[in-house]
């Protein structure tokens, strides 16, 4: 059952008119649907969902937008509301997926998904023209369901191809949730006559960053490489630290057809297997990317910071950058366990001179630059070492700051699909962050935090924002909800831990409560859970323009500044800076928070996209082994069962209620448990238990478990 916050609209109870006929509150949400064919109307602001019978949907269909009555509310004999759907106020254009079939002048898709129970007649001619045949993948969007209709007609929106192949399911998926995975002609088209020569006018107003030493640190299948970090010892024995980041928008210009695309889009999608880019490969790949000994234009934040990562001065602007090398996280992260093994500190000085850079002079167009090829990092290269260690070093301490600070810190486990060459999974690995995946994203928060603070408070880089600050995209995070923290503290005293400090007072002394908290359950059996509910507890972090700050970072300002190749949000916070930069009005208000809106709802959207191939390809994984038993823990609990989490791959599966044999169990969800009505024997969230593999159903991307109980 699916929930969601926010704000929303409250039901007002139930009301008589003058009759005495019953008036029911009416609210207005969302359609989730089951295989069964009853719904769930999720409110927007509302924690509880509405439960609706199939006979009184009105033929409203997954994705929805209905109004719907509340017959029923909450209580203690039934544990939803429930209600009717008035009426359908906007069908939803998401296509549905299934199979076609063809019988003489009439066709079919055919459905087996677990979210739409009704097959959707579709014209067969039309369907023949774009190539469709019988037992093909196809996606049909619902035009209309008359009352008096069997089921629901529509329309093929795409032809995905035979059932079985890793494309076409790829494809799927991504039809699934509305998402291209293909650039029109004329996208591609209008990339293609973006020019890649860099010219003096290009140039000018820049700050020259091509003769000071620069590195990128991304995965090592990274192709597009949108953020690069440059050193340099200064002669009082502080460092120059500058972010650099792909100017995209000098290339992309507002209202071109490149730019429309990528705001359709709003952001790149990362399935298992592939990256659906929200830009052209000519943009994202060669002229955008940072590719080392290439000049690039860049947007950079440019900090002074002492040896103890305190900020002396700072500057943002447009640059042009040469950078010296592409590590992957893996060649940055031996350099510094290297230095750990062998006692190495990084030096606090250099002889190396100068202040911040310029605004003097012309630039010249190419600078004499060192060819070293990055096959050459790990041998002895102390210039790279000192770089890699210094900023390693400061990354640490700002880390630690933040959590000093109230930074939440989750540390839950990222499981990875490896898949071979045709797609298939062959490896479930846990992705593990060290010191250089910290040392990128600390100084990436930096800048985003900077550039934030920036507007916020009229390029004062005070800390206190202006009354009248002018518009911008922010990235906001706001404080967790109480219910379900103390849901959470609940759930804690259950297994002996006690709350270290007095929560609810404030946010940060909220933070410091649940970090003492996480952090005493740390290695025990119950810890994931205790995670579990606190990430639950939390607020969705989102797009607005209205700073409220970033409660989880702890950071008053913040936006997302750092990856414009594959966040709509970043390309409009340049376009803002650079306007603002240059003395513009501040833009409509109105206008950017419908547009933060948007990009909120895509990254949602591209987010399950990604959680759906995941779990399709984690089914796959588990499709031969059927029979075997795992251990794991219980991950979740309902009333219709429980959620286990095998171990070592962290690979969810549901044990129905109905097939324990042992006992009738009975959801208790104040305590987040199933308890035997005659044994009373619990399953609490972090129990470990035995399972076995029951079925693997790839359509529907579902895991069976069954437990395997003790006889004692």
């Amino acid at each position: 059952m699916q929930k969601r916050s926010g704000k929303g609209r409250k039901p007002s109870g139930r009301k008589h008119s003058g009759s005495g006929k019953k008036v029911f509150p009416q609210l207005v949400g969302k359609v989730q649907m089951t295989r069964e064919g009853f719904i769930f109307v999720i409110v927007e602001g509302q924690d509880d969902d509405i439960f609706v019978k199939a006979a009184k949907t009105r033929h409203a269909l997954q994705g929805d937008t209905v109004r719907v009555a509340v017959t029923r509310e909450k209580s203690g004999d039934t544990r939803r509301r429930e209600g009717e759907v008035v009426e359908i106020l906007e069908r939803s254009t998401r296509p549905f997926v299934g199979y076609y079939h063809a019988v003489g002048a009439q066709a079919w898709v055919l459905m087996q998904s677990k979210s739409m129970p009704y097959d959707i007649q579709v014209d067969a001619e039309a369907a023949a023209a774009m190539g469709a045949k019988a037992g093909m993948k196809v996606a049909a969007v619902v035009d209309r369901w008359d009352r008096r209709d069997p089921g629901p007609s529509g329309h093929l929106v795409d032809v995905l191809g035979v059932p079985g192949d890793n494309d076409t399911e790829m494809h799927a998926i991504l039809a699934e949730f509305n998402l291209p995975y293909r650039f029109s002609e004329e996208v591609e088209h209008a990339a293609d006559k973006i020019s890649d020569e860099i010219t003096a006018e290009d140039l000018k107003g820049r700050k020259d960053f091509r003769d000071t030493f620069t590195l990128t640190i991304d995965p090592a299948d990274a192709k597009d490489f949108d953020d690069a970090l440059s050193f340099k010892p200064l002669q009082n024995g502080n460092y120059e630290i500058g972010v650099h980041i792909a100017d995209v928008s000098y290339y992309v210009r507002p209202g071109s057809t490149v730019d429309k695309e990528a705001r359709e889009r709003g952001t790149s999608v990362y399935l298992v297997d592939r990256t659906v880019p929200m830009l052209p490969e000519k943009l994202c790949n060669k002229l955008c990317s940072l590719r080392p000994h290439e000049d690039k234009l860049t947007f950079s934040a440019v900090f002074e910071m002492t040896p103890k990562a305190e900020i002396k001065s700072r500057w943002i602007g447009r640059t042009v950058i040469n950078s010296n090398y592409r590590l992957d996280y893996e060649q940055a992260q031996s350099i510094i366990e290297g230095a750990a093994g062998s006692g190495q500190l990084p030096p606090e000085t250099s002889g190396c001179a100068g202040p911040l850079p310029s605004d003097d002079g012309p630039l010249p167009l190419t600078m004499p630059r060192v060819a070293r090829s990055p096959e050459a990092v790990p041998a002895a290269v102390p210039q790279l070492h000192e770089a890699i260690l210094t900023l390693n070093k400061l990354a640490s301490i700002m880390k630690e700051e933040e959590r000093k600070k109230g930074a939440i810190d989750f540390d839950r486990p990222e499981m990875k699909v490896e898949v071979d060459e045709k797609g298939k999974p062959v490896r479930v690995y846990q992705k593990v962050s060290k010191e250089a995946n910290w040392l990128i994203e600390e100084f990436m928060l930096l800048a985003n935090r900077t550039v934030a603070e920036f507007v916020a408070t009229g390029g004062q880089l005070n800390g206190v924002a202006q009354k009248n600050a002018k518009t911008f995209v922010y990235r906001v995070h706001g404080e967790p909800n109480e219910l379900k923290l103390e849901a959470l503290y609940t759930f804690a005293k259950g297994f002996g831990h006690r709350i270290p400090t007095e929560p609810g007072k404030n946010g940060r002394a909220t933070a410091k409560a649940l970090n003492e908290l996480l952090e005493s359950a740390k290695g025990k059996p119950e810890f994931a859970a205790m995670e579990n509910l606190a990430l639950r507890a939390m607020a969705k972090a989102c797009y607005s323009t209205d700073n409220i700050g970033h409660y989880g970072l702890a950071f008053k300002f913040y936006t997302h500044f750092t990856s414009p190749i594959r966040r709509y949000p970043d390309l409009m916070v340049h376009r803002l800076l650079a306007l603002y930069q240059g003395g513009a009005e501040s833009g409509k208000k109105d206008k950017f928070e419908e547009e933060c809106r948007y990009a909120s709802e895509r990254e949602l959207v591209a987010a399950d996209a990604e959680r759906t191939s995941t779990k399709y390809k984690l089914v796959e994984f588990m499709m031969d082994k059927i029979g075997e038993e795992y251990d794991g823990h219980v991950s979740g609990v309902t009333e219709w069962g429980m959620y286990v989490e095998i171990e070592p791959t962290k690979i969810e599966g549901m044990v129905s209620v109905r097939d324990i044999q042992s006992d009738f169990y009975e959801f208790d969800e104040a305590r987040y448990r199933l308890v035997g009505k005659r044994s009373h024997k619990q399953f609490r969230l972090g129990d470990p238990v035995r399972i076995r593999v029951k079925s693997a159903n790839l359509e529907q991307r579902l895991l069976d478990y069954e437990l395997i109980e003790s006889n004692q």
